[in-house]
């Protein structure tokens, strides 16, 4: 446990100075502006006339200036927008020591091997849900600003949000194995781009429960109707994935020939 603990340490504080992290809580901040920027539009009839495109999608939301209304895109932006940011915070954590040329080093250490992805894979456990805090409390001081009507359901509310951050983050895990088997960016990257197209178009075919990267979204409630359509199956296709993308993970680092 001291180990792991100690591989823990280093790989937060490997982590602590990089501008990557600034950059990510930034890119997903843009949520929670965005659904204040949606309230006001809504406040203003003549904002809303101007705004043609924008205020058509507002309307297909079904958006109103409340709290519920306001939580509902917090928690799409999580399903949504959180495949793509907590891929790349994936890439970066598990592809920047192939890049930086500290593999090596990291390989060399008199620490086992698994304990270092288990590192790495708390950290970005961490840093995601470090991710959904910040937005939630930038949700909450717009949305106190704005003087949002009063949550019925504020329970319920935090409860899509935060179950739709866990479903998000299991569906980040197997990207680890592309970073090591990419040994870089580019491979991780490229599999979380690929997952967001095919994510549509098996939406949009009826077969997303089925598809793991599609079922952090439908649960949101950015799917609109396809929500229902979720079943237990899906929930088990998406922890299998996980932890076939952990295991493959482990296994490639352990028994692979690693020569970079």
């Amino acid at each position: 446990m001291k180990r792991q603990l100690l591989a823990l340490q280093a790989e937060l504080m490997k982590n602590r100075y990089s501008r990557i992290v600034w950059v990510t809580f930034i890119a997903f901040a843009l949520a929670p502006i965005m659904g204040g920027i949606f309230i006001l539009i809504i406040r203003d009839p003549e904002a809303l006339a101007k705004a043609g495109g924008l205020a058509a999608k507002v309307r297909a939301m079904g958006f109103t200036p409340s709290w519920n209304s306001y939580l509902g895109v917090l928690t799409q932006a999580v399903g949504v927008g959180g495949v793509l940011v907590f891929g790349f915070v994936s890439s970066w954590i598990f592809g920047r020591e192939y890049s930086d040329g500290t593999a090596k080093d990291l390989l060399s250490l008199p620490i086992s091997r698994t304990r270092i992805l288990n590192a790495k894979f708390a950290v970005y456990t961490i840093w995601c849900v470090c991710l959904v805090i910040s937005n939630l409390l930038i949700g909450l001081f717009i949305g106190t600003i704005l003087q949002l009507d009063l949550l019925e359901r504020i329970w319920w509310g935090l409860e899509q949000y935060f179950i739709t951050t866990v479903l998000t983050i299991l569906a980040g895990l197997p990207i680890a194995f592309f970073a090591t088997w990419g040994k870089g960016y580019l491979a991780p990257l490229g599999f979380v781009s690929l997952t967001v197209v095919i994510a549509q178009i098996i939406t949009a075919i009826g077969y997303g429960p089925l598809f793991p990267w599609a079922i952090p979204a439908l649960y949101s409630g950015a799917g609109g109707e396809y929500k229902a359509s979720l079943s237990t199956l899906s929930y088990l296709i998406l922890i299998a994935v996980s932890v076939t993308g952990y295991v493959i993970t482990i296994s490639y680092w352990k028994f692979a020939d690693q020569t970079k």
